[in-house]
C-alpha cells in the first residue's frame, strides 16, 4: 500500500465509517445493506453482519496465504527459468520441477459433476452470452431484454448486408429486401417448408393445430411438423407464430399495416430471433468500481434486476425514454393452451477474484476486506428476492461466475467461501453455483482437479484466451522473448488450452447439465467476418459463446440453428484428448530476427490500445468500452486486453528487444494518437497537453514499466490506485 493510499484511507475512515462487530463498514454500504438489499429477505442485518464478521475474519487469513503461495511458486518458475537460461527447455525436466514445487497437481480418476437445480438455459438450451458492465443499468437492461431481438434490424443495421445505403439513416428498400431474403434462405435450409420455399408464401394460418402456409391456391406445412409450436391471435390471421429449432425460438411478425411489410405479400413486418440465452453482469473485468460508491451502484443494479424493478429513464433523438424488464412472453400453444416463453436473459453475475481489496469494509486488523468475498455476500444476498420470486431462476439457484482462480487450492477455497454465504442467508447447500473461468495456467493445467472440488456446484467453464495469454507470458517472463502478439492464436499451447478445456469438461459430464464457453468476438461492427468465424466455437465443442451487443447475439443464434452442439459433443469426446506438453509449450520466439519497423509497429499497436483504455478507465472510470484501433477499427477492450498487451511490452523489455526509452517514445507518439481519436468526447482529458500530470498516461506506462512486479500480471492495483487518485485530485 502506497503512502498516498494510507492518507486517504486514513481521511476516509475519520468520519465515513461506522463500527459493525469487530469491522468498520463504510456508511454508504451500511445504509444500502441494511435499508435495500436486506428488506424483504428475512435476514436481518444482525444476522448478516454477525455471518459475514465471522466469516471474513476466518478466511481473509487463507485468501492471503493463496495469495502468497502465488507469489512464491512464481518466484521458484522464475528460478527456474534463470538457472536454465540458454538451454532448450526439456518437458520432462519441466514438469518434474512443476510438480515438485505443487504447481501441477496429480490427476485423480474420472468423475462427473454433481451440479443439481440448474436451469434449461444452462443445461440444456445452447445460445450466445452476453456480457455486460454491472455498473450501467441501461446496458445491463439491454442485456437482460437481450432474449428476444429483432433479426430484420439486427440483419439491416451492419455489414452482413451490402447495398449503398449501409451508413444511411434513410430506409432503402433495396436493403430491406436483402434482409428478407436472408432469412427466408436461412429458414429454407433450417425450418423448410414441404414442397416450397418460405420467399414464395403469401400466408400463414392454423388449421386442426397445425401451421398451414399457403402460395397461390396451394396449402404447405413444415417438412418437421414439431417445429411450429404456437401463436398469437386468431388461427386464420395469426399476429404471430412461433417456431422452434435446436431448442431456440423464432416469432414471425405478421403486421400487413407495418412498413416493413409494405412489399411482403405474406404481410412479415419481422422476425425476432431467440437470442442471448444467458447473461453475465459482470462485477470484474469489464467495471472501473474502486470505492464504496462504485461498489454501491453494482449491488443496486445487480439487486434491481433481481428485483425485477430495475429501470433507467434517458435521452434519445431529444425523447426521454424508460427502460426496464421486459416481461415474459405469452401466446397459445399449437394444441389451443396457454403457452409463455422466457421474457429475459438467464442473469449470471460475474464477482471479482481472490486478489483485490476493497476499501468499503476494514478488518479488525485495520486491512481492507478481500473484495471477492464482499461480493460473494452481498450478490448472493440480493438474489434472495429472485429465489422467492423464480423469475430468473425457476430452479431456485444463484449463478456467479468466479475468475481468476489459480488452481484447485483456489477453486476449493471458492466452495468453502460460498458454503458460509449460505450458511449465513440460510440457504440450502450448493444453492450458490459456481462458473470457472479457464483462464489462468495453473488452472488450465489442473482443470479436472479444478472441477473436482466444485463438482456440486460447477455450471459453466470458460476459455478466456487474453487474460490466459497474460498469465501465460507472465508466468514464463524469464523463459525468453515471447511470439507477436498476432502469432499467438496459432501457437501450440493455445491450441490444447482450448481443446483441452473441452475435452476435460465432456470427460467430466457436462454436456447437457453444464455450458463449456467460448470467448468475446471484439469487434463488434465486424459481423459479416464474425458470422464467418464465431461458427468454429461451436465446432469446437462450445454450447455457449461470449458476444459484446444484443445484435451480435441475434446473429450468432443462427449457429445454434445451424448445428446441434450436443450431437457435435458426443464427436468430440472420442477424439483424442489434448496433450499436457502441448499446454505447457512456451510460446517463446525461437533467435528472433524482426526488424526495427516490425518491433515499433507491435509495440505501436499494443501502446495504442493500452492508452486508449486506460484514458477512459483512470479519466472517466468506464471499464468496457469500444476503443479504436491504431487503425481506427472500434474493438472491445477491458482489462484482459490491457493484460495482454502490457505483459508483452514488458517482456520485449526485459530481454533486450526494445527498451524503456523507446516505448516511451513510442507511448507519446500514442497518446497524440488517441487524443485525436476522443477530439469529438467533451469529457475526454487530452494527455498530450501535459504527460507529467496525465495520471491516465503515467499509469499507462506503469503497467508496462512495473509489469513484471505486478502479481500475475494483473493490471487492477495499478488502475485502482490511479482511478482513486484522479477522482480525489
Amino acid at each position: 500500500m502506497t503512502s498516498f493510499y494510507r492518507g486517504f484511507r486514513k481521511e476516509l475512515m475519520k468520519k465515513n465509517y461506522t463500527d459493525v462487530n469487530n469491522l468498520k463498514v463504510s456508511n454508504e454500504l451500511l445504509q444500502f445493506i441494511n435499508d435495500e438489499l436486506l428488506k424483504d429477505t428475512g435476514v436481518t442485518p444482525e444476522k448478516f453482519w454477525s455471518g459475514f464478521d465471522k466469516t471474513v475474519h476466518e478466511l481473509s487469513p487463507q485468501n492471503q496465504n493463496l495469495l502468497k503461495k502465488r507469489e512464491i511458486l512464481q518466484n521458484q518458475i522464475d528460478d527456474w527459468h534463470i538457472k536454465n537460461k540458454g538451454k532448450e527447455i526439456n518437458l520432462e525436466e519441466y514438469k518434474k520441477f512443476l510438480k515438485d514445487v505443487g504447481y501441477l497437481v496429480n490427476e485423480g480418476p474420472n468423475f462427473k459433476i454433481e451440479t443439481n437445480n440448474v436451469d434449461d438455459e444452462i443445461s440444456r438450451i445452447a445460445g450466445p452470452q452476453l456480457v455486460v458492465p454491472i455498473m450501467n443499468a441501461r446496458y445491463a437492461l439491454n442485456a437482460a431484454n437481450a432474449r428476444w431481438v429483432s433479426l430484420y434490424d439486427s440483419l439491416y443495421g451492419t455489414d452482413i448486408i451490402e447495398s449503398e445505403e449501409g451508413g444511411s439513416e434513410r430506409y432503402d428498400p433495396n436493403r430491406g429486401q436483402e434482409v428478407i431474403k436472408y432469412v427466408r434462405e436461412f429458414f429454407d435450409k433450417y425450418i423448410p417448408i414441404n414442397g416450397t420455399s418460405w420467399k414464395n408464401i403469401a400466408g400463414l394460418k392454423i388449421v386442426n393445430n397445425e401451421l398451414v402456409i399457403s402460395k397461390d391456391d396451394y396449402e404447405y406445412k413444415l417438412k418437421d411438423t414439431n417445429k411450429f409450436i404456437g401463436y398469437r391471435g386468431d388461427v386464420n390471421k395469426p399476429e404471430a407464430v412461433i417456431l422452434e429449432n435446436n431448442k431456440l425460438h423464432f416469432e414471425i411478425i405478421i403486421n400487413p399495416r407495418a412498413f416493413s411489410a409494405a412489399h411482403d405479400i405474406a404481410g412479415i413486418s419481422d422476425v425476432i430471433a431467440e437470442s442471448a440465452v444467458s447473461t453475465i453482469c459482470d462485477n470484474e473485468d469489464s467495471v472501473a468500481a474502486v470505492d464504496a460508491k462504485d461498489k454501491i451502484t453494482c449491488y443496486k443494479n445487480w439487486l434491481g434486476l433481481m428485483k425485477g424493478n430495475l429501470k433507467v429513464q434517458f435521452e434519445k433523438k431529444g425523447k426521454i425514454l424508460e427502460r426496464k424488464l421486459n416481461p415474459d412472453r405469452s401466446y397459445i400453444s399449437k394444441d389451443g393452451k396457454g403457452l409463455k416463453l422466457h421474457g429475459r436473459s438467464l442473469l449470471l453475475i460475474r464477482n471479482v477474484g481472490h486478489l483485490m481489496t476493497n476499501s468499503s469494509i476494514i478488518l479488525k486488523d485495520g486491512t481492507e476486506v478481500p473484495e471477492g468475498i464482499m461480493d460473494a455476500f452481498i450478490t448472493t444476498a440480493a438474489a434472495l428476492h429472485d429465489l422467492n420470486r423464480k423469475k430468473n431462476s425457476r430452479k431456485g439457484s444463484v449463478y456467479i461466475v468466479k475468475p481468476k482462480m489459480h488452481g484447485p487450492e483456489e477453486t476449493a477455497f471458492t466452495d468453502l467461501i460460498f458454503s458460509k454465504v449460505e450458511e449465513t442467508l440460510g440457504l440450502k447447500k450448493y444453492t450458490c453455483k459456481i462458473g470457472i473461468m479457464d483462464e489462468e495456467r495453473r488452472t488450465s493445467t489442473n482443470l479436472k482437479e479444478c472441477i473436482r472440488s466444485l463438482k456440486n456446484r460447477v455450471f459453466f467453464i470458460n476459455t478466456g484466451f487474453l487474460d490466459r495469454t497474460g498469465d501465460e507470458m507472465h508466468t514464463s517472463m524469464e523463459a525468453g522473448p515471447m511470439i507477436k502478439k498476432g502469432d499467438m492464436k496459432s501457437s501450440k499451447w493455445i491450441s490444447a488450452y482450448e481443446n483441452n478445456n473441452v475435452d476435460i469438461g465432456l470427460i467430466c459430464g457436462f454436456s447437457g447439465k453444464a455450458q463449456i464457453g467460448k470467448g468475446m468476438w471484439a469487434a463488434p461492427d465486424m459481423m459479416s467476418q464474425m458470422m464467418t468465424e464465431k461458427v468454429n466455437h461451436l465446432k469446437a465443442g462450445a454450447n455457449c459463446a461470449w458476444v459484446p451487443s444484443p445484435t451480435a447475439a441475434s446473429l450468432h443464434a443462427l449457429h445454434y440453428h445451424a448445428i446441434d452442439i450436443f450431437s457435435e459433443q458426443k464427436k468430440i469426446l472420442n477424439r483424442e484428448k489434448a496433450k499436457l506438453d502441448d499446454l505447457l509449450t512456451i510460446p517463446i520466439a525461437d533467435r528472433p530476427n524482426w526488424s526495427v519497423d516490425e518491433i515499433n509497429s507491435e509495440i505501436s499497436n499494443s501502446a495504442q490500445t493500452i492508452l486508449g483504455y486506460v484514458v477512459r478507465w483512470i479519466d472517466q472510470g468506464i471499464g468496457c468500452s469500444k476503443v479504436p484501433d491504431i487503425n481506427n477499427i472500434g474493438l472491445m477492450e477491458d482489462r484482459a486486453t490491457l493484460r495482454i498487451s502490457s505483459q508483452h511490452i514488458a517482456n520485449w523489455i526485459h530481454h533486450g528487444i526494445t527498451t524503456k526509452i523507446q516505448v516511451t517514445e513510442i507511448m507519446k507518439a500514442m497518446a497524440k494518437v488517441v487524443d485525436k481519436q476522443n477530439e469529438g468526447d467533451k469529457n475526454y482529458t487530452k494527455m498530450s497537453d501535459d504527460f507529467e500530470k496525465s495520471i491516465a498516461f503515467k499509469t499507462a506506462c506503469d503497467l508496462i514499466f512495473e509489469g513484471k512486479k505486478q502479481p500475475s500480471g494483473y493490471t487492477e492495483p495499478l488502475l485502482h490506485l490511479n482511478r482513486i487518485k484522479k477522482k480525489i485530485s
